[in-house]
């Protein structure tokens, strides 16, 4: 199988053009991928293209991470119903650093490779080019006609906001990267999500109207969740690959918590498992799902892959101090445990607060545990919040002093994943 065929096996290509696979099997090919500045940390959204990089590099082709430092300014169109805010040169530079250092944890960065992974800023070429030469030499190149043909450009003109110039713009900037990458690097393949194959194709239409040459492109599906929810998401937002954003124990237990239906697609997509061994887990669920074997081992691989083993073994021992004795008592936790528990979302809070006690609500409000009152509320009515491992059954409940554990710590739990100590100081 080659690893084209093993990629469609994974579920990882939705598009293709025609002699995409017979250039790969022909020859080392350089290929890319643009990622986009718009934060200072990726987050799980951007696995599948790292991963389409990966795989890329380990099957002897040599891959580019293109950050957008020129089009970050701009705003790609695609996927949004209205005009994104444009970043300043300052946040813009933080964010393309911290996605470099990202991505160099995940590609073989070592010159002496004849595929070394290379990254690249197309604010290098931009910066230099004036409008007028753009227009001249990139612009006469493909008709308006051509440009609004795109799903991405239609549905924004169709749509009540309209599109600026500005973001109309953004195809033919995204293909003179291919272009330029196609002249200066010999880059002859880009990949990206399926919502990137109108901007992707302007760029293999442009290395032929204007060079004269062949330029190859794949994409792969948008990642979706069973329950229609936005993968990558959480009650909490975004689940990030910055520890200091999402912890080690947040990211292992978002993959741990897949539904059965995610989870069967996901070790397929995020895991370097083999076919053989996945078919092996898939039929192990099928005879007990209740045991939920295929989420740890995605959880394990994701986890290890992101963050590394130490951090994955913390996440493992954090959730089972947290989760493996929930009928034992709080007070059964000694200073220790509750101090091991390692990635648990922390908030300070004010000893003098519960001298005379506060209730539960607005406790539970000014820890940040929820952002606000109503929302408070409306969970401990419904039975989602324990203090201490014990369910809050009023609203009225005080919590004060005499609630401390080792007279320093408050466990609080929001549905059936989500812990929280408050320390209170």
């Amino acid at each position: 199988m080659t690893w084209i065929e093993d990629l469609r096996w994974r579920g990882m290509i939705q598009d293709i053009m025609p002699g995409t696979a017979e250039q790969l099997e022909k020859e080392m090919t350089t290929a890319y991928i643009g990622f986009d500045p718009t934060a200072d940390s990726l987050h799980i959204g951007s696995l599948v293209p790292i991963l389409l990089l990966v795989h890329l590099q380990k099957n002897g082709h040599k891959p580019i991470a293109l950050v957008g430092g020129a089009t970050g300014m701009i705003g790609d169109p695609t996927g949004k119903s209205e005009e994104r805010n444009l970043l300043n040169e300052e946040q813009l530079q933080r964010n393309i650093t911290g996605v470099h250092n990202q991505l160099a944890k995940f590609l073989n960065f070592d010159p002496a490779l004849p595929n070394a992974a290379e990254m690249a800023n197309n604010y290098d070429w931009f910066k230099d080019i004036s409008f007028i030469t753009f227009l001249r030499d990139v612009g006469k190149h493909l008709t308006v006609n051509y440009m609004m043909a795109k799903d991405s450009v239609k549905k924004r003109i169709e749509g009540d906001t309209g599109i600026s110039y500005t973001e109309f713009a953004y195809q033919l900037m995204q293909g003179f990267d291919f272009y330029h990458l196609y002249t200066k690097k010999g880059v002859k393949l880009q990949m990206g999500g399926s919502d990137q194959w109108g901007n992707i194709t302007t760029g293999t239409e442009l290395i032929r109207r204007k060079a004269g040459g062949e330029a190859f492109a794949f994409t792969c599906p948008l990642i979706t969740k069973a329950d229609g929810g936005k993968f990558g998401k959480t009650e909490g937002g975004n689940v990030w690959l910055d520890p200091t954003k999402t912890t080690p124990y947040q990211f292992y237990q978002f993959w741990l918590n897949a539904s059965d239906t995610d989870a069967e697609k996901w070790i397929k997509i995020f895991t370097f498992l083999s076919r053989e061994v996945v078919e092996d887990l898939l039929a192990k669920h099928a005879t007990n799902p209740g045991a939920r074997e295929l989420q740890r081992a995605l959880a394990k691989e994701v986890t290890t892959f992101v963050h590394g083993e130490e951090e994955y073994n913390k996440a493992v021992e954090t959730t089972e101090k947290l989760f493996a004795n929930q009928n034992a008592s709080a007070e059964s936790l000694s200073v220790e445990d509750i101090e091991a528990m390692d990635g648990v979302v922390r908030f300070d809070y004010e000893l003098a607060k519960l001298s005379e006690g506060i209730d539960v609500v607005s406790f539970l409000a000014e820890t940040g545990i929820f952002p606000s009152k109503g929302e408070a509320r409306k969970t401990v009515q419904g039975g989602g919040v324990t203090v201490n491992r014990k369910k809050v059954e009023d609203i009225g409940m005080k919590v004060d002093s005499s609630l401390l554990l080792h007279g320093k710590y408050i466990l609080a739990q929001k549905g059936k994943k989500n812990y929280y100590l408050v320390v209170v100081a």
